[in-house]
């Protein structure tokens, strides 16, 4: 295909996944299917890559920035982001609609919104493009986030009409997202987040904007940044829906109400119904409607006048520890678990709340019998907030944890820097069990009807023993469990033996390597090629990866390096399951161009080009770019400022250019 031809297609392609991604991710309706969403995104990354000039910065390939960065630049909001005042009640709420209407009259609309418990966020468009998005800090000042808002699926990176402005949102994480987050740091052994307003807060925040996008946050655009007179608009209401015909998300549970009596219906109805959403509300936002009005009734020095926040009270309840349990993970993480006195929290029964380790049991001096209060954490997780130790009769016990593990008795034991314990023993059947559970689970090896009940019952029924078993399982064998009729059992062995032929980074994953995640999977697959090349290749190697650092590294070869593991891989092999890459790769090859096959290291500023531009063009020609300069690096791109790399790159006399000659090369 010509230039010509290509910049045709590559437009046209643009366009369709722009389509797409708004209707999937913003309308929530799929407008096609994710596997024809998936061809047309690899074309366009082919055309891409054979010419890499016509790689735009708002292409679907670009949602995710390259290089982490050392810190956010500060950035002064062109009009100051005012925070809200709050009311707590309903003479909080009548007492401000009388003086909304003391200053603008008895005709008065307002508009109430669900108030995402997330972060704000300002985001800019120039000619319809998304070309800066930043925190809202002190209200004036904040810090440059746009490479971790480019992640973010629902904010268009090309908008509908070629104008620009400012909008502001709120970005969260959805409470499913947050809880399988959390899950995954507890099986880390990592501190596990307060609630979605943190963990949304904590990952716009990361310096690498892969961790932000792996989070799966979301967005609400909720107002213009300037007035909204200045684009023939009159009204809040109507700007919103300004805001929505552009291709923004915006909340559509909002209401416009006519009174103060529905204002507080509205507020009534929501403080009922928010435990029935998928994202987190800590309140609900009241606005006057009109523009003319919001004029008339101006500022304060903090807030405007013609706003306020409810805020919902946070609900806290108080039941019994009736006693600690203590469960295995697949990583040999021994959690303690409170069983409590059943009690309504936010809308559900809760009879049991993780007190996630040792250290936080001693802390609040939590004892078995102790009236405790409770609430959940981001209105999801159950949590105890604090045992009521005056209430304390005598006869309560304290809680240490055992020196033992409770699945196989081995001994338990602390890794430094971990709060912790964990069981090692390989062969712990509540490990083995975890781990088969995680193995067949959907972003592994996805065997539909393999549920966490009927793998409980074919390890105690001894028809596995380990993964490898799964694939010589029979529909009779199946049928001698409880509940598996015929057409299930026929059902669950052509859902195993489809997995056969998974690609590489599915039965990675699924291995459940400490610190190899989705995304290290796919990268280490990628790379190898081969599980063969994978468990031959040394720390030293692994580490030279982009985005593999040591701890991952360490990890992988001390789990490849054990005999059992290696018999592991035998088996598999043997029962046929695929254990190479099959996705798509796109290889240059070495000497095909001034990247291609090598090693290359971005340092300094770049004038002309953002480190995720100059990654993605790089990696893009057969290119590998590295975090680190070592022996092995071929290349080192250095921009202004550059610091200790380049000053080893001198050292190891590795060859370095300047950014004029990377354009040079890159546009060849």
């Amino acid at each position: 295909m010509d230039r010509l031809k290509a910049e045709q297609r590559v437009n046209e392609l643009n366009e369709q996944l722009r389509g797409y991604g708004h209707a999937y991710y913003v309308l929530d309706k799929p407008a096609v299917p994710d596997s024809v969403y998936d061809q047309l995104l690899h074309e366009l990354i082919e055309l891409e890559t054979l010419y890499p000039d016509l790689i735009f910065p708002d292409s679907p390939t670009q949602r995710v920035g390259g290089s982490p960065i050392s810190g956010f630049e500060k950035v002064t909001h062109d009009q100051p982001m005012l925070s809200l005042s709050n009311v707590f009640n309903e003479q909080d709420i009548r007492d401000f609609d009388k003086r909304v209407r003391n200053g603008a009259g008895d005709n008065i609309q307002y508009v109430c919104e669900l108030k995402i418990d997330g972060l704000a966020v300002s985001l800019i468009y120039e000619n319809g493009q998304f070309s800066r998005g930043a925190t809202r800090g002190d209200g004036r000042i904040g810090e440059d986030i746009t490479a971790n808002l480019r992640t973010v699926r629902t904010i268009p990176l090309k908008i509908k009409k070629s104008v620009s402005l400012e909008v502001r949102g709120e970005v969260f994480m959805p409470k499913k997202s947050f809880h399988n987050l959390n899950e995954e740091r507890g099986e880390r052994g990592e501190e596990l987040f307060a609630n979605p307003r943190n963990a949304a807060a904590g990952s716009l925040r990361q310096l690498d904007p892969k961790i932000a996008a792996s989070r799966n946050l979301d967005v609400f655009i909720y107002a213009l940044g300037g007035d909204g007179q200045n684009y023939g608009l009159s009204e809040h209401e109507e700007t919103l829906q300004y805001i929505d015909a552009l291709g923004f998300k915006t909340n559509n549970e909002r209401q416009v109400c006519n009174s103060v009596e529905e204002v507080l219906a509205y507020i009534e109805k929501w403080n009922a119904q928010r435990t029935s959403l998928s994202y987190e509300i800590d309140g609900i936002v009241i606005k006057v409607n009109s523009y003319l009005h919001q004029q008339e009734l101006g500022f304060t020095a903090k807030s405007p006048k013609w706003a306020t926040a409810y805020k919902f009270p946070a609900e806290e309840v108080m039941t019994t520890v009736r006693d600690i349990e203590l469960s295995v993970g697949r990583t040999g993480v021994v959690t303690p678990t409170a069983i409590l006195d059943p009690v309504s929290v936010a809308g559900t029964t809760v009879q049991r709340a993780s007190l996630h380790n040792e250290d936080l049991i001693k802390e609040k001096d939590i004892r078995i019998g102790d009236r405790v209060i409770i609430r959940k954490a981001g209105d999801i997780i159950p949590e105890v907030v604090s045992a009521l130790i005056e209430q304390r009769t005598g006869d309560e016990e304290p809680f240490s944890m055992p020196e033992n593990c409770p699945a196989c008795d081995s001994e338990l034991i602390r890794i430094e820097g971990e709060v912790a314990l964990r069981c090692v023993n390989p062969q712990c059947p509540a490990q083995i069990t975890e781990g088969i559970i995680h193995f067949v689970s959907r972003n592994a090896m996805n065997i539909d009807g393999l549920g966490e009940k009927v793998v409980e019952q074919l390890y105690r029924e001894g028809l596995i023993a380990d993964i490898s078993d799964l694939y010589r399982l029979t529909k009779e064998q199946l049928l001698t469990l409880e509940r598996m009729g015929e057409k299930s059992a026929s059902n669950l062995i052509a859902a195993i033996d489809a997995s056969r032929s998974n690609s590489m980074e599915k039965l990675l994953f699924g291995l459940g390597i400490r610190h190899v995640g989705e995304r290290g999977a796919r990268i280490l697959s990628e790379h190898y090629g081969s599980m063969e090349k994978l468990m031959n290749a040394s720390q030293e190697e692994l580490v030279e990866i982009h985005e593999i650092g040591e701890k991952m590294a360490d990890s992988i070869v001390s789990y490849f390096e054990t005999e059992e593991v290696q018999q592991l891989m035998e088996r598999l092999a043997a029962a046929d399951v695929n254990l190479t890459y099959t996705g798509t790769r796109i290889r240059v090859e070495a000497g095909a161009n001034s990247f291609a096959g090598k090693k290359i290291v971005l340092t300094g500023k770049l004038e002309q080009l953002t480190r995720g531009e100059a990654q993605a063009r790089i990696e893009a020609l057969g290119g590998t770019v590295s975090g680190s300069v070592s022996k092995k690096t071929d290349l080192v791109i250095a921009g202004e400022e550059a610091g200790s790399k380049l000053a080893k790159a001198m050292e190891l006399k590795v060859d370095v250019w300047d950014e004029e000659r990377l354009l040079e090369e890159l546009n060849k």
